[in-house]
């Protein structure tokens, strides 16, 4: 049996300050002093290292809970990619929504041709354990590539219009990086994007498709899973 402890072991602040921390730093476009001066207006002392490393090392945890705890997603896969500059060296982000626009996956690589659009695909069926119906791109001839070797018998749209839901969550994506004046290599774009796209999408529930008493009870339901989430358990070592 792997050996646990609990979540917060050794933590001298309680778990909702550092769960609100990580909230905000995953949730908003903020830095870590942006946050250590919020925290700081409200009577909290905490620095932004110390900040940072409670991002680093729970945001993954809290991110895997709520993957973990969310219903299958729908059938419907829009996949999109875009270049990230890092170090000075393009990097193409790879990234699957649902026709909800829940971020399903996504993926730092170097390259974007049939090899690299295999590992994509490969990647979100062994994380989601099914199949889907449909599949929408744009027309880079590496999806249709690599979808006839792994998935030739889903259907497939390629179609740049039809592909405004993948491509507008790359939007949030953007912001943040222009924030934290680009990412630092590609090891750290996979770590915080995988992290950023799970809580930053949990709560935007598509305002602008809801009433506002849907709206807040939508949010209701998130905060309190969100609680849930964060409140308690263990970590195995």
């Amino acid at each position: 049996m792997n050996p646990s402890k609990p979540l917060y072991f050794r933590h001298r602040f309680p778990s909702e300050i550092i769960s609100h921390c990580v909230w905000l730093y995953f949730r908003f476009s903020l830095s870590y002093r942006d946050i250590e001066e919020m925290m700081a207006e409200r009577g909290v002392v905490v620095t932004y290292e110390t900040i940072r490393n409670w991002s680093k090392k729970f945001g993954g945890i809290y991110a895997k809970r709520m993957r973990s705890r969310s219903k299958k997603p729908n059938d419907q896969w829009h996949l999109d990619e875009v270049y990230l500059s890092i170090n000075g060296k393009t990097h193409y982000l790879w990234r699957a929504v649902d026709q909800d626009g829940e971020v399903l996956d996504v993926l730092g690589q170097p390259r974007r041709n049939k090899r690299a659009a295999k590992k994509f695909f490969l990647k979100l069926l062994k994380r989601l354990q099914y199949v889907p119906r449909l599949i929408i791109t744009d027309k880079l001839g590496s999806y249709a590539a690599a979808k006839a070797e792994i998935m030739p018998q889903i259907k497939h749209t390629q179609n740049k219009g039809a592909n405004n839901r993948a491509e507008n969550s790359h939007q949030p994506t953007r912001e943040r990086e222009r924030q934290m004046r680009r990412f630092k290599s590609p090891g750290h774009a996979q770590r915080f994007l995988a992290t950023y796209g799970v809580i930053a999408s949990f709560f935007r529930p598509g305002r602008h498709l809801l009433s506002a008493k849907n709206y807040r009870e939508i949010m209701h339901r998130r905060f309190t899973e969100w609680s849930e989430i964060v409140d308690s358990g263990y970590i195995t070592q």
